[in-house]
């Protein structure tokens, strides 16, 4: 059985934005998490409901069959209908009130749900991104290792031949090429993996992808200092928002359930029309009546019911608190993570900047050796491999430092489309 590709005819070249725009219309997981933000915001409205009057109206159609017997042998058929309008208002429903107050409790709750959602959309989108561009220079750096490779065991055969290196040096330059090649195959595959892991996310074959300008420079975390950022998280994250929201309305839900002991008051007003016809008696009648009072009702005992349920909403109140608690923490961490992440990446690329330079100055010079004598093939070849694997960690350790930017402003929850917006302007042909 042969399965059409998705993605076919749909290759186009494209930046991070571009890519983060597309997910947004196009992942699964974002559109669920928007659903069910339009899903949360109607709990207000809810709420706002069980302080609002309530109108029913009811109509009925009755055939009535009557037999008598006393004083006299009798039967008679007759028809009654009616309608009857009744509203209802709330007047002292404190559970009524406390609801309503859950409910808009329940919508800032959905709203911080679907902006953690939205930033961990830019994070996956970002990380495949990067991942991606990261598989390239790997598989890039083992190709040109691979020629480079190729080119010295050539040079190592020409040697062989007229006498100026002994067998050894052919087969240690043949051994680094067929390693080169062996890691060439793998790392088109883990590339082609990568691939469609951002094409899952985007809908799209993203084809070439811009990459991070080799003059870019990375900022560094403003401000530059780790305990603002922390102190952010507790309070910003909105995992930490969503978590405060969720003890607010257990708190909430306490006391509604305590309100099941109070009583409660409604305005009542009746409005209705009942006729009856029956046939030859003359006792047709037809009658409007109107009420209009107030309700009280008293709960005396329901069976232990709202006691259980007191209990039950304080149990989950305190499960709540722990749950903020840890979403405090695992912020927290979060963020002094990230930092460092952002710290040591930048101290990193800098190295590894200072280290390229030296790789290639070794590699130049091993080369010249080797041609006047005074280095051996193995010499230049591991300088080969020295200055490809600095490229690639050069390259890798770029990309990890800006997801880790990306990552910190997510823990402090101020993540949004004008970072990727930033981190797009580094990106270049």
């Amino acid at each position: 059985m042969i399965f059409a590709n998705p993605f076919v005819n749909t290759v186009y070249a494209a930046d991070l934005l571009q890519l983060y725009k597309d997910a947004q219309t196009y992942d699964a997981i974002y559109a669920a998490s928007r659903a069910q933000r339009q899903a949360g915001s109607e709990k207000e409205m809810q709420g706002l409901a069980g302080l609002l009057p309530n109108v029913g109206l009811s109509a009925n159609v009755t055939r009535n069959s009557v037999d008598t017997t006393q004083p006299t042998n009798s039967s008679r058929d007759y028809s009654s209908r009616g309608w009857n309008v009744q509203l209802t208002q709330p007047l002292f429903r404190w559970q009524n009130w406390v609801q309503y107050k859950q409910g808009q409790l329940q919508v800032a709750l959905a709203e911080a749900q679907f902006q953690q959602s939205r930033q961990d959309l830019i994070l996956r989108v970002a990380q495949a991104y990067f991942d991606v561009l990261v598989a390239q220079e790997t598989l890039s750096s083992l190709e040109a290792q691979q020629q480079a490779s190729g080119e010295q065991l050539e040079l190592a055969k020409k040697s062989f031949e007229v006498g100026t290196v002994t067998v050894t040096d052919v087969h240690e330059a043949q051994s680094r090429s067929d390693l080169a090649a062996a890691q060439a195959i793998a790392a088109r595959s883990d590339l082609e993996v990568k691939q469609q892991v951002l094409s899952q996310l985007v809908g799209k074959e993203p084809g070439v992808l811009k990459k991070l300008r080799r003059d870019a420079d990375l900022p560094a975390p403003q401000p530059a200092d780790i305990q603002p950022w922390v102190s952010s998280a507790e309070h910003s994250s909105y995992t930490v928002q969503s978590a405060q929201a969720s003890l607010d309305i257990a708190d909430r839900e306490v006391e509604r359930n305590r309100a099941g002991h109070l009583p409660t008051l409604d305005a009542v007003a009746t409005y209705g029309r009942n006729k009856t016809l029956v046939p030859s008696t003359g006792l047709d009648s037809d009658a409007t009546s109107g009420t209009l009072g107030v309700q009280l009702n008293i709960p005396l005992y329901q069976g232990g019911a709202i006691q259980s349920r007191e209990r039950e909403a304080a149990a989950l109140r305190t499960k709540a608190q722990a749950d903020l608690d840890n979403a405090r923490r695992s912020a927290s961490l979060a963020a002094r993570q990230a930092y460092l992440g952002v710290s040591s990446g930048l101290a990193q690329v800098k190295a590894l900047e200072a280290a390229l330079t030296s790789s290639q100055s070794s590699l130049d010079a091993n080369k010249l050796g080797y041609e006047v004598g005074v280095r051996i093939n193995i010499d230049v070849l591991n300088a080969q491999q020295q200055l490809f694997t600095t490229r690639r960690d050069l390259a890798k350790a770029r990309y990890d430092t800006l997801m880790s930017q990306f990552k910190l402003k997510a823990a402090a929850g101020t993540l949004n489309e004008s970072d990727v917006e930033a981190a797009n302007g580094l990106l270049g042909d």
